[in-house]
């Protein structure tokens, strides 16, 4: 073969080399082009910043995710115990209403300012505030008889005539149906007085726990006071016991606690 031949043959050689070459360049190109994206975190000279990004999943990281069960659980936990203790304030609410007052009232038999035999289921049906006092008393008894009829004008206004005054005397010896009926006319017009025996005052005021002094044998002449508990009480038209009000309170306040009592009624 001449030197030309060769030469060509030579030059053929290395283009087909250099072909398959380029060929297969571009198959391994192909092949990266067409691998599957991976997600994987490059190591770093920082290894804390390597273990931060280990630890990182989504936009939380282990931290958050153990703060916010901390956080749900905690307030699990705070709702649970209130709602708990709610359930016990209004068990023992229901029970104080039941058993929590004391017994106060009962049977009684004494005449009134009308000289008409009266007990207490004259009282059954309506609403009645009760103050045992005397009539020679200088102070203290008119005072609570103003506040008790102030209580009884309020009332009225709002709710019409429902509530009964009451007087009673716990002087049977200078208290007679004639002195009481002229005493009670200075105070509300509805206010009913009643008087007695001294053993039926007793009876009275032991069935509603009002303590008094007055000596059991003293005469209609004697010269004295009478020592007393200063209270009116509220009852209601079952002739059960409401609560009790003492010279502290205001006809304001005890005017707010009968009209909660009224509403609250069933």
């Amino acid at each position: 073969m001449s030197p030309f031949a060769n030469a060509q043959v030579l030059r053929l050689a290395l283009r087909g080399s250099r072909q398959c070459r380029s060929h297969a360049h571009l198959r391994q190109t192909a092949l990266r082009n067409t691998r599957p994206n991976t997600v994987r975190f490059m190591s770093s000279s920082h290894p804390e910043a390597d273990a931060r990004n280990r630890a990182t999943v989504g936009v939380f990281s282990w931290k958050a995710a153990a703060l916010f069960v901390a956080t749900g659980a905690s307030l699990y936990y705070y709702f649970t115990t209130e709602k708990a203790k709610l359930e016990e304030r209004k068990r023992q609410q229901a029970a104080d209403s039941k058993v929590g007052k004391p017994k106060v009232g009962g049977p009684f038999q004494l005449v009134s300012h009308e000289n008409k035999p009266f007990s207490d289921t004259d009282l059954l049906g309506k609403w009645c505030l009760i103050y045992f006092g005397f009539t020679r008393c200088p102070d203290i008894c008119p005072e609570e008889l103003d506040k008790m009829g102030e209580v009884v004008d309020a009332i009225d206004a709002t709710h019409g005539p429902i509530i009964q005054p009451v007087f009673i005397s716990c002087d049977p010896a200078r208290d007679s149906v004639p002195v009481v009926k002229k005493y009670t006319a200075e105070f509300h017009p509805r206010l009913i007085g009643l008087t007695g025996t001294y053993e039926q005052v007793k009876a009275a005021c032991k069935a509603y726990r009002v303590y008094f002094s007055t000596p059991p044998n003293a005469s209609e002449n004697d010269d004295y006071l009478v020592d007393h508990s200063i209270f009116f009480y509220l009852m209601d038209p079952k002739g059960q016991f409401v609560d009790a009000f003492g010279k502290s309170q205001t006809a304001g306040m005890v005017k707010e606690k009968v009209d909660k009592a009224i509403r609250e009624y069933s």
